[in-house]
């Protein structure tokens, strides 16, 4: 006998011009914005990787969980597109909600404490046309990153300028969006389709494996993710290297960074014991230690993604320009 199930059918949508937007584009960081220095002696490092690699042809990954974008970056990412020095940014499913807001409205992110309260969150009616993006995905078969991306610029969003996605979409360079189902408000609604969005975010998944077979003397950036990033990574990894072991070809050498607020302590090369928190941190154990062990270099900078994404992205634009 069936388990029995909520009925989706009895949810009421609000628009999202009743909600109110914690978030607007005053928070956005322009590549001509003032911004504060942020000194760490690893940004000049992964800046010169990332224009080494980018001018080689290999790989530059940027993996960003959602407060790289709740925190302006947005246009510096877009900029790094335009100019080649990012070929592939991957993004949780949150992520591509305020970017996807932010392009229809100007505005994102909810109270939380409130409308949970309320019995509203997350159930606002415009930012479930996601879902009918995901749906288009899995009829084109494209990527759910291409779909939502090819509707905010093809429909011509008010601020599509500032929106990765639209821009991954107008520059051809591939924006994944990678999903946990149940974890995105878009997934309370009516409107959702699992199986649609199963297969657009596994298509994205595949993309971004393909993107990680090129990591060789490239560089990947976890920013921000705690769980989403160094997971896909790590499978993607470990795919790509199956096939080019029996190409005759290894993906060894190349750097990886970890940007986030966790204090780590100084030995970010060695793994920590099971006995240390600080194992069950996956960006620590997962991208500083054991994918590189074998000829990479991973560096750590701990920071407000604010201050730190500014500072690496000008870093990287005045060592291109020289």
């Amino acid at each position: 006998m069936p388990f029995p199930k909520f009925d989706r059918t009895q949810l009421e949508l609000w628009p999202l011009d009743d909600r109110g937007h914690e978030l607007d584009r005053s928070s956005l960081i322009y590549p001509d914005s003032p911004y504060e220095p942020f000194e760490h002696p690893a940004i000049p490092e992964i800046a010169a990787r990332v224009v080494e690699a980018a001018a080689a042809g290999r790989s530059v990954i940027w993996f960003c969980g959602a407060h790289v974008l709740r925190k302006g970056n947005g246009p510096l990412l877009i900029d790094l597109m335009q100019r080649r020095l990012l070929t592939h940014l991957a993004l949780n499913g949150a992520g591509a909600i305020h970017d996807f807001e932010m392009a229809l409205v100007g505005g994102t992110s909810e109270s939380v404490a409130r409308y949970v309260a309320l019995g509203q969150f997350g159930l606002w009616r415009e930012t479930g046309r996601i879902n009918d993006a995901a749906v288009a995905a899995c009829r084109d078969r494209i990527g759910l990153g291409e779909a939502i991306g090819r509707m905010i610029e093809e429909e011509s969003f008010p601020y599509r300028q500032t929106s990765v996605l639209a821009a991954g979409y107008r520059l051809q360079v591939p924006v994944t969006v990678h999903v946990a189902i149940g974890q995105d408000i878009v997934h309370e609604h009516p409107n959702f389709d699992p199986g649609a969005t199963g297969a657009a975010t596994y298509t994205d998944f595949l993309i971004f494996t393909h993107g990680v077979s090129g990591l060789e003397g490239g560089v990947f950036l976890n920013i921000g993710t705690a769980v989403m990033g160094p997971e896909v990574y790590l499978k993607a990894l470990a795919m790509a290297r199956n096939v080019a072991r029996q190409l005759g070809r290894g993906i060894r050498h190349f750097t990886t960074a970890v940007f986030d607020l966790v204090a780590l302590g100084d030995q970010l090369h060695q793994e920590a014991p099971k006995t240390d928190p600080r194992y069950y941190f996956r960006p620590y154990k997962t991208v500083l230690v054991r994918t590189v062990a074998d000829g990479g270099t991973s560096y750590y900078v701990q920071g407000d993604h604010g201050r730190t994404v500014p500072s690496l992205y000008h870093q990287i634009v005045a060592r291109c320009d020289r």
